[in-house]
């Protein structure tokens, strides 16, 4: 295929464009950084012009895209003002998803977040481990994630044949930083994102498994570890953090308090990469 992905400059985006180009396909990378030459555009995308352009067709790049994947955010609260995090990042979804609509793109996967089901987690979590049924935003680059599935789901609805898939990641980690897991033994570790983490090469294999097993309509999907970047065993996690939450019976002994249950079932997704 020839794919789009918006973030192309990005730690999970790196690793995306590297994994779908191991694939065969074709990959378009639209950011404002990015290497010069083929395969990179640089492209302002609160700018709902340069965006439909750009999925359009792209002059010595491409006459037209078969996916899109949605990557490009501000990627945490406090780099921006907190209103200025969410305006920008709401208008860069929209830009891209309604563009993609415009352009007849029928398959794209997008980033959603740990941010659009409790993070922080300072409110328990309804069951434990916390799976895709759960949404609940407590800032605002969480609340723009909330209102991007919300959107991205009506989309969907809009062409019989369009899929669209939203992936709820956690802390994304790169293998030059598993140093940070040295404090694995620390019950503070990771206490707001109750103990989950990401290998950006399995993130990266997240959004390729989403693109090959696509159908129509709107799909959602944690991508989280299926161990925790804990070394204390998830049940004791479970009972320091949230007390009296409802744990399940056969919950793992380190398995990730955020399920990964659901990609591993449905798109046969499997973390290749550990930091035990």
């Amino acid at each position: 295929m020839i794919i789009g992905v918006t973030g192309s400059g990005g730690k999970l985006g790196r690793a995306a464009v590297a994994r779908l180009r191991e694939a065969g396909h074709e990959v378009i990378g639209f950011d404002l950084v990015g290497p010069p030459g083929g395969g990179f555009t640089r492209v302002e995308l609160t700018d709902y012009g340069q965006i439909l352009d750009a999925l359009l067709g792209v002059t010595a790049r491409h006459e037209g895209l078969d996916a899109l994947v949605h990557l490009a955010a501000i990627p945490v609260n406090g780099l921006i003002p907190d209103a200025a995090t969410f305006i920008n990042n709401m208008t860069v979804s929209f830009n891209v998803l309604f563009g993609a609509h415009r352009a007849g793109i029928r398959t794209i996967v997008m980033a959603s977040s740990i941010t659009a089901m409790g993070f922080p987690f300072e409110k328990a979590p309804p069951a434990l481990p916390v799976d895709e049924t759960y949404t609940a935003a407590f800032n605002t680059y969480g609340l723009g994630k909330v209102a991007e599935e919300a959107i991205a789901a009506q989309l969907a609805g809009w062409s019989d044949d369009l899929s669209i898939t939203a992936l709820r990641f956690t802390n994304v980690v790169d293998e030059t930083e598993y140093d940070t897991f040295d404090r694995a033994d620390d019950p503070g570790y990771r206490r707001d994102l109750i103990g989950t983490w990401i290998d950006a090469r399995d993130g990266a294999e997240a959004v390729a498994l989403a693109l090959e097993v696509a159908r129509p309509g709107f799909e959602v999907y944690n991508v989280v570890a299926p161990t925790s970047g804990s070394s204390i065993p998830s049940r004791e996690l479970a009972e320091r953090w949230f007390p009296g939450t409802p744990v399940a019976d056969d919950l793992g002994e380190f398995e990730s308090l955020v399920s990964a249950r659901k990609i591993e079932e449905h798109l046969g997704f499997t973390a290749r990469h550990d930091w035990r």
